[in-house]
């Protein structure tokens, strides 16, 4: 936890997802870390789609990769599982690799970028698809940490069924979209008549 020191004097301790915890803060429940790190997979998961918005054919993947990479790194610092580089892209390579689909369509999605016409209907798909794989990956290790698993102890067919429910579930979700509201008018419509009084 990182510690702050505010104008007053006082001390607030911040956890791995940013969060202010207070200076009189004690031990993190599981409820509250899981809580957390659910906040840290949404919001990773909407730069994830910020990234497929990249216009350039592969440069948006490897921006992807990054911000996955990123999410792996902060839930492992929530957890207190130990992290390092190259052992969070080999987990994420393999875990990558079960869900083919997802990541393939991600690839040639990014490669249409290029060709006009069909590029834009790719540009369209491509933030979908990588808030999605975000999402499903991010879900995947705080299923994995929360069970005590590690990085070394990662195995990706363990997690096939728990996968697929996590792809139903973000494709379930409602749109972030407000409902639409009717329009108000201070004029009176053709068919109703104005009084005077």
């Amino acid at each position: 936890m990182a510690q702050e020191t505010t104008g007053a004097g006082t001390v607030e301790r911040k956890d791995p997802a940013g969060a202010t915890t207070g200076s009189g803060a004690t031990e993190m429940t599981d409820e509250r870390r899981h809580e957390l790190a659910s906040k840290m997979v949404d919001r990773f998961s909407l730069w994830g789609g910020a990234a497929g918005l990249i216009p350039v054919p592969l440069v948006d993947v490897a921006a992807v990769g990054a911000v996955q990479l990123q999410l792996l790194r902060r839930l492992s610092q929530l957890y207190g599982v130990p992290f390092s580089e190259n052992m969070g892209k080999s987990v994420l390579a393999s875990l990558v690799g079960s869900i083919i689909p997802a990541t393939s369509g991600m690839g040639v999605t990014s490669a249409l970028k290029g060709v006009p016409i069909i590029g834009l209907l790719s540009t369209l798909a491509m933030p979908a698809l990588s808030a999605g794989a975000t999402y499903v990956i991010g879900k995947v290790f705080i299923q994995h940490f929360d069970s005590g698993g590690t990085l070394l102890d990662f195995n990706p067919p363990d997690y096939r069924e728990f996968i697929k429910s996590q792809k139903e579930a973000w494709s379930s979700r409602p749109a972030a979209t407000p409902p639409a509201t009717q329009p108000t008018s201070s004029t009176p419509s053709k068919g109703a008549k104005a009084t005077s009084a």
